[in-house]
């Protein structure tokens, strides 16, 4: 296992666990305990972990931009309810823009009972994860600087494709989702990406599961009034549904 396989692996330990043990993890990866203080001082140095006594514990801090391959594991039972509903809304030959999240890879799997889907995307992983479905379907690739965090195509040439092409449906998600000010993400490009994506289509769907409700993050992507829909995975408390209907937004969420 690669060092870098290994603090991933920790890492989505932490989340499950929010604490690992040294000794424990030395037994688990079959390697000295000083490999794993160096592991676990490198997770700290990254802002994902603090050392503790014979271990670490988990950096609860929603602004951290935690990586994909750690990310696409956590809350898989929510975001397979979300892409259920999504699947539901797409029709065959539509024109669709997913982001590089790891809800929007659930999505997309759900999403191959469609026929002749047109797809634009800087997911990496959704250009991989579509690879057979080329007989059918339309593939477009962004294009752009690879960020290793979200295995995403980003920067100014994502933007100019981006910009060229409008779409029946745009899907993004969001860190977080604030009432008084909008809805969030981690990372500024990122950001800055997903709100050219919701400026190219006719319907704006923000697909995020209820944990990112009442919460914020640190750069902004978008105000209320920038979508049409809102795809979460249970029902939301009776004031934000009130609170979408005065907005004028659809709030989608298994009945």
């Amino acid at each position: 296992m690669l060092a870098i396989e290994r603090r991933n692996a920790i890492l989505e330990k932490l989340q499950a666990e929010k604490r690992v043990v040294v000794s424990e993890l030395s037994q688990i990866y079959d390697v000295s305990e000083e490999t794993i203080r160096r592991d676990l001082e490198k997770l700290e140095n990254d802002g994902f972990a603090i050392k503790s006594y014979g271990g670490a514990v988990i950096n609860e801090n929603a602004n951290l931009d935690f990586p994909f391959n750690v990310r696409k594991n956590w809350n898989v039972v929510e975001k397979q309810k979300i892409a259920d509903m999504i699947t539901g809304m797409v029709e065959d030959g539509e024109r669709l823009i997913l982001d590089a999240s790891s809800t929007a890879v659930a999505i997309v799997k759900q999403l191959k009972e469609k026929k002749n889907l047109t797809l634009i995307t800087n997911s990496v992983e959704i250009i991989v994860e579509t690879a057979n479905m080329l007989s059918d379907w339309t593939v477009l690739s962004t294009g752009g600087i690879l960020k290793e965090s979200g295995l995403a195509l980003v920067g100014p040439q994502t933007e100019r494709m981006l910009k060229s092409y409008r779409v029946d449906k745009a899907i993004i998600s969001a860190k977080a989702v604030w009432k008084e000010e909008g809805f969030f993400d981690t990372d500024e490009l990122h950001a800055a990406n997903k709100r050219t994506m919701l400026y190219a289509a006719k319907e704006r769907i923000l697909a995020v599961d209820y944990s990112k409700f009442g919460k914020t993050a640190f750069t902004k992507i978008g105000n209320f009034s920038d979508i049409t829909t809102v795809v979460t995975d249970k029902k939301p408390s009776e004031e934000w549904l009130g609170f979408f209907d005065e907005q004028g937004i659809a709030c989608i969420y298994p009945q």
